[in-house]
């Protein structure tokens, strides 16, 4: 079936801001609600820096590449590796920890299990990723990464792999330990790579 494109038509009494002028005119730091939308994440970590939650979670965008998109952007213009990312976000921020575990210092360590988070990433972006999951294992956090990328197995702590192929050709242990003890296992795809 062939569709006709998505059109758009702005609208005549926002003129595109997403508000009527009343609301517009409302001024918080000298910004409306429609120009806090416009700033990219970069930009609104630093306007929220008064409110640790939201300066947090605006932050988590900015360290997963994501701090030129901006706050109002529409979700169908993202692409695949920014979904990916965003999706990442959200579940980080599930697990920031609240006020009274900041303040008591009670933050709790979770358990965070990605699967092939790096599916759409650029290499750069994917440094910044290995960088985010560092900083989430220094603050305490577990993470289990399910992963083919060779930069994110060769970064791991602990690496266990199963194979030798998929499906009814795996399923086997072939190796766990520390990601050098991978070069001596014979059948191993994974150590043809490592060096």
């Amino acid at each position: 079936m062939n569709f006709m494109p998505d059109a758009y038509v702005t609208c005549e009494d926002c003129n595109g801001r997403r508000y009527g002028a009343e609301l517009d005119e409302l001024r918080w730091h000298g910004k409306s609600i429609a120009d806090v939308l416009q700033m990219s994440f970069e930009e609104a970590a630093k306007f929220f820096s008064f409110h640790t939650q939201l300066s947090k979670l605006m932050q988590l965008m900015v360290e997963t590449g994501l701090g030129y998109i901006e706050l109002g952007q529409y979700s169908p213009t993202l692409s695949g590796g920014e979904a990916q990312r965003l999706k990442l976000v959200s579940e980080l921020a599930k697990g920031m920890p609240t006020f009274k575990e900041r303040q008591y210092n009670k933050g709790q360590g979770n358990l965070y299990i990605l699967e092939e988070p790096t599916i759409g990433l650029h290499l750069s972006d994917v440094e910044r990723l290995i960088e985010l999951l560092h900083s989430l294992v220094d603050k305490g956090h577990t993470i289990i990464v399910i992963e083919h990328h060779l930069e994110v197995i060769k970064d791991a702590d602990y690496l266990i792999e199963i194979g030798p192929d998929g499906g009814l050709a795996g399923g086997n242990l072939l190796y766990q330990g520390k990601v050098d003890g991978i070069k001596k296992v014979k059948g191993s795809v994974t150590a043809d790579y490592m060096s």
